[in-house]
């Protein structure tokens, strides 16, 4: 058996470059059998299933980060994506995530103070009365315009239309541009695709919800003109609204910066002097 000849050099081996994990099917073959000769680990491209379970484990780590999401401790922000970027939510995601915001203990604190409270006060929707009996209606009715709103903009149409109900929030930049972004994200979302899409899902599922709210509002009140004045005014406090969950967040941090400043601070106490090996400490001055 002939041998090769030895050269007296050491064996250099040759080093093996990075395992790297590609989703794409038409990564070449050529590569990945050399890798494998020299004795190099392959790594081994994920199947389609697999790579929509990744997606779907990420999406559900970042909803239930969402889910805790408040301002100031009390406003929910559960619709709020703070870095400005997120996995696309599946269906049943979208259905979870308008279901916690419809029953959060906020929503139904409003439609008792805003609904109830501040709708006698100033007499809206006469057709109710006045008394516990009408007190009562306001608050159901405020309650139920949250909930067609939540379920059907924030769950029905975005599933149906691939788009997600989120607000992602831009958090920097010059203010007024942070405001134009916010104020238009009424009419302006994410698709699912990940590219800015005519906010259908929002603007449709207002004026729906309008139209439903002809169920339970008086009879004095019901017709086109309800349904119209509940969708766009719906439409434009949205505008509003997105300016909270847009720098809400500052408010938070300088709320909670003002709090740490206010805070008194702890006097420390020095410790006792010891004394030094050999000699006799001097007595302190006598307590009285």
């Amino acid at each position: 058996m002939s041998q090769a000849p030895a050269t007296g050099q050491p064996t250099v081996a040759t080093p093996c470059p990075p395992a790297t994990t590609s989703s794409s099917s038409q990564q070449p073959a050529a590569g990945a059998a050399a890798d494998q000769a020299a004795g190099c680990p392959v790594a081994a491209t994920p199947t389609a299933a697999e790579a929509k379970q990744q997606q779907h484990d990420e999406a559900e780590r970042e909803l239930k980060v969402q889910e805790k999401q408040r301002l100031l401790g009390v406003m929910p922000q559960f619709q709020v994506v703070m870095g400005g970027q997120a996995v696309p939510l599946t269906g049943g995601e979208k259905w979870r995530l308008a279901l916690h915001t419809a029953i959060d203990p906020f929503y139904i604190g409003w439609a008792f103070v805003i609904g109830g409270g501040y709708g006698e006060l100033v007499d809206s929707n006469s057709g109710y009365g006045w008394g516990e009996y009408g007190y009562f209606k306001r608050v159901g009715a405020n309650y139920a315009d949250n909930v067609n709103g939540a379920l059907i903009g924030n769950a029905l149409l975005p599933q149906l239309l691939h788009q997600d109900p989120r607000y992602f929030r831009k958090g920097t930049g010059p203010i007024f541009k942070r405001f134009l972004y916010a104020a238009e994200s009424t009419v302006v979302c994410h698709g699912d695709n990940g590219k800015h899409q005519a906010n259908v899902s929002n603007v449709l599922g207002n004026y729906i919800s309008g139209g439903i709210s002809n169920l339970y509002y008086p009879a004095a009140d019901r017709g086109l003109k309800l349904t119209l004045e509940n969708g766009t005014s719906v439409t434009l406090f949205g505008a509003l609204g997105g300016q909270i969950l847009e720098f809400g967040p500052d408010l938070s941090r300088l709320v909670h910066h003002k709090r740490q400043q206010a805070a008194p601070a702890t006097p420390m106490v020095p410790a006792p002097a010891l004394a030094a090996p050999g000699t006799r400490a001097e007595p302190g001055p006598a307590a009285h």
